[in-house]
């Protein structure tokens, strides 16, 4: 091999300069100047765009997704539901990038078994081999002078050997047997959870009255009773030997009625309350939500509507015996807020029948809590302020009837007749007036037939008014509600068939305000907790709410409320304490309904200030739209 050359720095000169040339790298390198302090220049690409320092300092940020970028976002299908094609949102996102199917086999399955079995016999017959042929060779080591005489015996021993090993091999081995859990008490990991704790729900209610009857019955007292059992029965059969044969079994049936009608009474009276009771708590578990909605749901979307409100169904009443009557008066209880009285008749003169007086209560909306039945159809009603268990009611016929509900029979407990002078046409309104001034009860009833009469609870008198204060022109059709308002005692409003509600002061001839809605108004009433709020039906099957305070112009809330192929609203209440109002219709139904928050507004409270209320207050909201009116009409 050649020597290796040391290494050597030649020097070539270009021009001025000298530069040094590195024989192994072929580099040169400027005479005299440190390599590390050169500068270094960046190669710059032609089309590079010069940027800013802002521009440069400006960062852009990358979210990554799981959404696959090839997946289809236009797929449609046939919704046979609405019968057209529509977009489908969720598309699958997965995307598979490599998959290989395998073949894995359980060790403890019959094939692992048998494969297991396979490998060991191919290793365990070239281990026999090997072995036999050690042990050949050490016995021909030992033996060697017993060769001749052992002859063939040396092979027997390394053959039995060789079959046992192939024996071992050819038969499997058993798996070794496992120790069954007990089925009898045997939990999994996924099943040992906590348990929730169960709940008891109770309540608490008076125990039934009781009473402790006590007597002593002696020889003499038991004799003095059959003597008074036998007399009795000896004058029943001189009375029925005095009796023709038709009396005797006319006076048989009449015997058999009366102690069927005794028994039934007797066993019904004993559990009447606490029927009643057992009947409102199943209501009570029955309607739980709806009573959970009257209670404290509120319509949260009145905050996203512009002074509209809307109406939530809560509860309908009815009854089978007054399915084809309709309501025709609607009144609430001044004392019991949840029990309010239902009038049913019917306003069509070709179909006059019976009438029905029920009175319902919210805790109990399956079954009325009184039923009255009477012969002609009950047109009004109206529930006594002081005596809330009487009840004044108005009949197509003419007559008026007062009914007490702590009177169980079905009977008025007064009426009026053809000889105390009872209305020739339907009475359409009844009131109760204040006592007068021997403090006796009164009332008023008004009918078709021209008479405003003032009834007095004494020697079933009356008195006449027959002189009016004023008219007025009011609607050019039947008018079918007039109503003072609660506040202020110069207003009343009043509805008619002619699709408009109008509202009066007395003072002046023409109204204040009219709307037309559309339809004949069966009814009109105002709220209790506002001089400006105002509620009507029609027969469209629709209710209206108008509160002037927010909207003089059209209604806050337009809403139906039944059917109105089928159905047609009568009659609406205001509930005196709950913000909720009953809507009659002509099939006999009465339905509940809930005021959203918007339907109630009442005054915001200023910081420093407290909010006044009062009568005074709803009087002098109500003056200022009326001062309104009065200005235009003025200059007008």
């Amino acid at each position: 091999m050649p020597p290796k050359q040391p290494l050597r720095r030649q020097s070539v000169s270009v021009g001025r300069g000298t530069r040094k040339r590195d024989e192994d790298s072929g580099t040169e390198v400027a005479e005299g100047a440190d390599e590390w302090a050169q500068s270094k220049a960046t190669v710059r690409p032609p089309d590079q765009l010069e940027l800013t320092d802002a521009e440069l300092k400006e960062e852009f940020t990358r979210i990554l997704t799981a959404n696959n970028p090839h997946a289809p976002q236009n797929i449609v299908r046939y919704s046979f539901k609405e019968g057209t094609y529509k977009l489908i949102g969720f598309v699958d996102q997965l995307a598979v990038h490599f998959s290989q199917v395998g073949n894995l086999i359980p060790k403890d399955s019959d094939e692992g078994r048998r494969q297991r079995y396979r490998d060991k016999l191919v290793t365990g017959s070239e281990e026999s081999a090997k072995l036999v042929i050690s042990e050949a060779e050490v016995v021909e080591e030992e033996d060697e002078p017993k060769e001749a005489e052992a002859g063939s015996q040396t092979d027997v021993p390394a053959a039995e050997a060789a079959e046992k090993v192939a024996e071992e091999l050819m038969t499997p081995k058993q798996p070794k047997e496992r120790k069954l859990t007990n089925k009898f008490n045997f939990s999994e990991r996924a099943s040992q959870t906590f348990n929730n704790p169960l709940r008891d729900r109770e309540c608490q209610m008076e125990p039934p009255p009781r009473t402790n009857f006590s007597a002593t019955a002696n020889q003499w007292e038991i004799y003095d009773a059959y003597v008074e059992e036998l007399e009795k029965q000896e004058k029943t059969k001189e009375k029925e030997k005095a009796k023709t044969p038709v009396a005797k079994k006319m006076g048989k049936m009449a015997m058999r009625k009366m102690t069927s009608m005794e028994s039934q009474s007797d066993d019904i009276t004993k559990v009447t309350q606490a029927a009643k009771i057992v009947e409102r708590m199943v209501n009570q578990n029955t309607y739980d939500d709806v009573a959970q909605d009257f209670k404290y749901y509120e319509d949260a979307a009145d905050e996203y509507r512009d002074q509209e409100g809307t109406l939530l169904p809560l509860w309908k009443f009815q009854n089978d015996k007054a399915k084809r009557l309709a309501v025709t008066a609607l009144c609430w209880n001044p004392k019991y807020n949840d029990l309010f009285a239902v009038g049913h008749g019917s306003y069509d003169f070709m179909k006059q029948s019976r009438g029905m007086l029920l009175l319902y209560s919210m805790k109990n909306p399956s079954f009325p809590e009184y039923i009255f039945s009477s012969e002609s159809g009950i047109m009004c009603l109206d529930m006594h302020v002081d005596h809330p268990y009487l009840v004044v009611v108005g009949h197509y016929d003419g007559n008026v009837a007062i009914y007490n509900l702590k009177k169980p029979h079905s009977q008025p407990s007064f009426r009026s007749s053809a000889k105390s002078g009872k209305h020739t046409d339907p009475v359409w309104q009844v009131k109760w007036q204040k006592d007068d001034m021997d403090n006796n009860l009164n009332f008023f009833s008004v009918s078709s037939d021209g008479r405003i009469v003032s009834w007095t609870l004494v020697k079933c008198s009356k008195s006449y008014s027959s002189q009016f204060l004023d008219t007025y022109d009011a609607h050019n059709m039947a008018v079918d509600a007039v109503s003072w308002n609660p506040y202020h005692t110069k207003v009343f409003m009043s509805c008619s068939s002619d699709w408009t509600v109008k509202i009066w002061d007395h003072t002046i001839k023409t109204p204040m305000f009219i709307y037309d809605l559309n339809s004949a108004v069966g009814d009109v009433a105002w709220a209790p907790y506002s001089s400006t709020v105002f509620a009507a039906v029609t027969t469209n099957g629709k209710t209206h709410v108008f509160d002037l305070s927010i909207n003089k112009y059209e209604a806050i809330c337009n809403q139906p409320v039944v059917a109105k192929k089928k159905n047609k609203i009568t009659h609406v209440q205001f509930n005196p304490i709950h913000p909720i109002i009953i809507v009659g219709d002509d099939r006999g139904h009465v339905t509940c309904l809930k005021l959203s928050p918007n339907l109630r507004k009442m005054p915001k409270e200023k910081k420093g200030q407290e909010v006044q209320k009062g009568p005074a207050v709803e009087i002098a909201k109500l003056d200022k739209l009326l001062n309104l009116v009065r200005e235009v009409k003025t200059k007008i």
